[in-house]
C-alpha cells in the first residue's frame, strides 16, 4: 500500500511510474458533518480512507491519494459542525482533480463514504470520462444498511476507532423507511425527521459487524478496480483508447 502524500516526485516517477503506466489512484471523498450523538463528525471521511487502505493493501500498483475531507452535506447543516461545499463546488473540485490526476496516473476511483456525494460525484467522472479519461466513482452500498449514524456506520467505526465511539450516548433516531421521509428531508434537512441527527438505530453495533461491513466494501470495490485494471491495461496514459 503506497500513500501517494509520502513520496517525493523523484521517488514517484521511479517507483510508480508515469501515466503511460499501470498504475490506479485512489481518493478518498469524506464529509465532516454530524454522526448523531455518539460518532466523529470525520466519520464519512475515517470510512472512505479505511475503505481505499483495505482495497489497495494487496496491490502495489493501486496508490491512496490524500483525502478530501468536505462534501455535499446541506442536508445536515442545522447541526452544529457541518461543514459543507455544496453538490457544485464538489463537482467541480473533482473534475479538476481528475483532469490534474490523469497527468499522472491511468486511473482514478473516486472512493466517496458520504452518501450524499452521489450526485455530484456521479457527474463529475461522467464529465471526465466524457473527455476520455478513466476515471470511476465508488459509493457506500451494503445490503440491509441504515441511512446515517446508525448500526451500520457505529459498527464501522466501533471496527476501526472504537476509541473515538461515545456508546454512553448512542440512541435511536428516525427508523422509518428512507422513502417514506424522503420529502420531509429534502424540504427540511435530517434535523426535521430526526432531531438527534440519526437515521437508523445503532443498537447492536458491533467492531466484528463492522470488520464484516469492511470487507463487504472490498468486495464492492474489487469489480470497480478490476474495470480500471482492464482500462488501464488498453489505454495506459490516463485517458480511454
Amino acid at each position: 500500500m503506497t500513500q501517494l502524500g509520502d513520496l517525493t516526485t523523484q521517488h514517484g516517477t521511479t517507483r510508480v511510474g508515469t501515466a503511460s503506466q499501470r498504475n490506479v489512484l485512489l481518493v478518498p471523498l469524506g464529509a465532516t458533518e454530524q454522526h448523531g450523538p455518539h460518532l466523529p463528525l470525520s466519520t464519512d471521511t475515517d470510512i472512505a480512507v479505511a475503505w481505499c487502505r483495505a482495497m489497495a493493501q494487496d496491490d502495489d500498483n493501486v496508490l491512496i491519494a490524500p483525502p478530501l475531507p468536505y462534501g455535499s452535506s446541506g442536508e445536515h447543516q442545522s447541526f452544529w459542525g457541518t461543514m459543507s461545499i455544496g453538490q457544485d463546488a464538489l463537482e467541480t473540485l473533482v473534475v479538476e482533480l481528475g483532469r490534474s490526476a490523469s497527468e499522472s496516473f491511468a486511473a482514478m476511483v473516486f472512493v466517496s463514504g458520504h452518501a450524499g456525494n452521489a450526485q455530484p460525484l456521479s457527474r463529475a467522472v461522467g464529465t471526465l470520462r466524457s473527455e476520455g479519461r478513466s476515471a470511476f466513482a465508488l459509493f457506500p452500498q451494503l445490503d440491509g444498511s441504515d441511512a446515517h449514524a446508525g448500526r451500520t456506520e457505529t459498527s464501522l467505526m466501533l471496527h476501526l476507532h472504537p476509541d473515538r465511539v461515545d456508546r454512553d450516548r448512542a440512541e435511536a433516531g428516525c427508523t422509518a423507511p428512507l422513502s417514506e421521509i424522503l420529502d420531509e428531508m429534502i424540504a427540511g434537512g435530517v434535523g426535521a425527521v430526526a432531531p438527534n441527527g440519526v437515521l437508523g438505530d445503532p443498537a447492536g453495533a458491533s467492531a466484528d459487524e463492522g470488520a464484516a461491513l469492511l470487507s463487504q466494501l472490498v468486495d464492492l470495490g474489487g469489480a470497480t478496480l478490476a474495470q480500471a485494471g482492464e482500462e488501464t491495461d488498453l489505454g495506459g496514459s490516463g485517458t480511454l483508447p
